[in-house]
């Protein structure tokens, strides 16, 4: 489980930085800002105790043989320690080297003046932010004993509990706030490192999800105009052929028909290259003049009942489209003799109904069956729905078919599904 408690998913962790092997598991590195800080108040308390520990040795004691070799020591512990940030805090070599130089040069000055094993809490601190987990546990170890012994022998072998107790007691306080701390960053970082992959993961199924979105918008559009406009020129250049030698009037009007229906699709191509809005709606006059329009070409009647209201584009151009889809299944399926396009505004809803009195189907078995006439019903019912409307079909063999869609006026809901 990852630290939020859920299972985390397997995916790729990146892989570790070079010469970050070897750390324990949610080592502070240099970037953190809460391991900045915290490493700057433990330099600060070093050189503070470091300067103490040499005033308190000069204060209590006469200049002395090994007083020289303090003084330099001292002076050495210091810029050692300062060349410690340059190093960085992983476990290179160079670093470990560093760091047993340092805790070398500190043992040589506590054997000499016992008061320097103060500075033994930034040390441990220091260890523990470098060496791997057990290794810079045994070092805080070996750290506290020798403390431990620095003071005794500093007593002159007067008993005193408080230097058996107080060394070990401050060393498992240190080790344990670090630890806490640095387990704690490395949940905020694995939490981060989640949430940054969910959110990518997001990303990337937001981008899936609109490009299917937008191939079916695609289709829809293609269907509903390029299609079958190229399906309405097939029949009707069939029909001149048929008819060239016996009527060649009539041949010559379905040519004539066919190259008006090329014109429109060749519109309706460049509005793609433009904004994908239908070419009728793009002319002026609104959804009631392009159905209008619509209704001329297909030789169907068309009325508006109801006081017509402004609709948003998207509404125009759905309705528009649902229209165009089932005067092309009526002229393909249909075998029709009439069909009747009416737009009825009501209260809160828009309403487009197209009847005919052909053929008819049966539509539970359209359904039953996948869905016989083709993409045109599914994609009406998207478009309706994408608006928060619903689409019905009654029909029954023989008896001809009503299709209506009808879209809320008010508001107009949001798409609900990329597509069926």
């Amino acid at each position: 489980m990852d630290p939020t408690g859920r299972h985390a998913r397997h995916t790729p962790r990146a892989p570790h930085p070079p010469g970050s092997r070897g750390r324990a598991p949610g080592t502070p590195s240099g970037h953190d800002p809460d391991a900045g800080w915290l490493a700057r108040v433990m330099h600060v308390a070093f050189f503070l105790l470091l300067g103490a520990s040499l005033a308190r040795f000069l204060l209590r004691h006469e200049w002395e043989d090994r007083s020289p070799w303090i003084i330099a020591l001292t002076g050495a512990l210091a810029a050692l320690y300062l060349l410690g940030p340059v190093l960085g805090t992983r476990a290179t070599p160079r670093r470990i080297a560093w760091l047993c130089t340092v805790v070398a040069v500190w043992v040589v000055l506590v054997v000499l003046a016992p008061s320097f094993a103060w500075c033994a809490v930034p040390l441990f601190y220091t260890g523990l932010r470098t060496l791997p987990h057990k290794a810079a546990l045994g070092l805080v170890a070996l750290l506290t004993a020798f403390v431990v012994f620095a003071q005794v022998q500093l007593s002159h072998g007067g008993w005193d509990p408080n230097l058996i107790v107080a060394p070990p007691a401050v060393a498992a306080l240190a080790t344990g706030v670090f630890v806490h701390a640095d387990r704690q960053a490395a949940r905020q970082r694995a939490l981060i490192d989640d949430l940054i992959r969910t959110r990518r993961e997001l990303a990337a199924i937001e981008r899936r999800e609109g490009t299917l979105a937008e191939r079916q918008r695609l289709s829809m559009e293609i269907h509903d105009t390029l299609a079958q406009g190229l399906s309405s020129q097939q029949m009707l250049l069939q029909a001149a052929d048929l008819t060239w030698e016996s009527d060649p009037g009539a041949a010559r009007r379905h040519v004539r028909t066919a190259e008006s229906i090329a014109e429109r699709n060749l519109a309706e191509a460049r509005r793609f290259v433009h904004d994908l809005a239908p070419a009728d709606l793009a002319e002026g006059g609104g959804l009631e003049q392009a159905l209008r329009g619509l209704a001329e070409r297909e030789s169907a009647d068309f009325r508006v009942d109801g006081t017509p209201v402004p609709l948003p584009d998207r509404a125009q151009s759905a309705l528009l489209r649902i229209a165009q889809g089932a005067l092309a299944n009526i002229r393909e399926h249909a075998a029709a003799t009439s069909a009747a396009i009416t737009l009825t505004y009501l209260d809160d809803q828009v309403v487009l109904d197209v009847a005919d009195d052909g053929s008819g189907f049966d539509p539970a078995a359209s359904r039953a069956d996948g869905g016989v006439r083709g993409h045109g019903l599914p994609a009406m019912r998207v478009r309706a729905r994408q608006l928060g409307g619903t689409l019905t079909v009654e029909s029954s063999p023989g008896e001809g078919t009503v299709l209506s869609a009808a879209i809320p006026l008010t508001p107009l809901a949001p798409p609900t599904e990329a597509g069926p």
